[in-house]
């Protein structure tokens, strides 16, 4: 597909609900329109849409908020350079993107330089690198391959974590804590660890405007499904 078929595309798949709420949350100021169109949509879109370098970078110089998600997610994580994503992480105008950027089976986490990203940015006094460093390292607590890192890489983290997520702001700690659900989800020794770390952590400082409930780190952490997981 062409830029303009893909904006033709997103314009027939306009939601209108979802515009009204883009304006009603204020996304506008950030200089980014939208066809309101939600993320699960989108997906659909760009698995219609396929795997495509050259679109992505052509998307992801749009000021439309929809062609810039559908542009994370047909890029091609082969291609995808250190550069790339040191540029693309500073332009992140809407806090939605940084999940889809870096989470939800984020294409970036799919580049063979994940693990070194993921540290650089988690180390980085950059809040947005801090959160895609976290949520990346998400992703990575979910691969299976040979090439994941061992248990120690976890470890390490959950220790860094606990003794650090209180002095971060609450959207940096909210991404701390999906990468404890994620590490402790991935086997028995790991859940033990993530669960002390999180009754050692106590309540963690949540966005006082937003009004969805905060994270329960350790329902998910002791869940019948991953008691009967790691029951062995």
């Amino acid at each position: 597909m062409t830029r303009n078929e893909v904006m033709n595309l997103l314009e027939a798949n306009q939601n209108v609900r979802g515009i009204e709420n883009w304006q009603k949350m204020d996304f506008a100021k950030t200089g980014l329109t939208s066809y309101g169109i939600g993320l699960t949509q989108l997906r659909k879109l760009a698995r219609k849409i396929g795997r495509d370098h050259d679109l992505a970078g052509e998307l992801w110089r749009s000021n439309n908020y929809d062609a810039k998600t559908i542009s994370l997610l047909i890029d091609e994580p082969r291609k995808m350079t250190r550069q790339q994503a040191e540029r693309q992480v500073g332009q992140l105008d809407v806090g939605l993107l940084v999940h889809v950027y870096a989470s939800c089976d984020a294409t970036l986490a799919k580049v063979d330089f994940v693990i070194e990203l993921a540290e650089a940015w988690m180390a980085s006094d950059d809040s947005v690198r801090q959160r895609c460093g976290y949520l990346l390292l998400y992703e990575i607590s979910k691969d299976k391959k040979k090439k994941a890192p061992e248990d120690a890489f976890f470890l390490e983290h959950i220790d860094h974590i606990r003794h650090s997520i209180h002095a971060q702001g609450y959207r940096v700690a909210q991404c701390m804590q999906a990468a404890l659900i994620g590490i402790g989800k991935r086997n028995k020794a790991l859940n033990k660890a993530a669960i002390a770390a999180v009754m050692a952590i106590g309540p963690v400082a949540t966005d006082p405007k937003d009004h969805c409930e905060p994270t329960d780190v350790l329902k998910h952490l002791t869940s019948d499904y991953l008691k009967k997981k790691f029951a062995a």
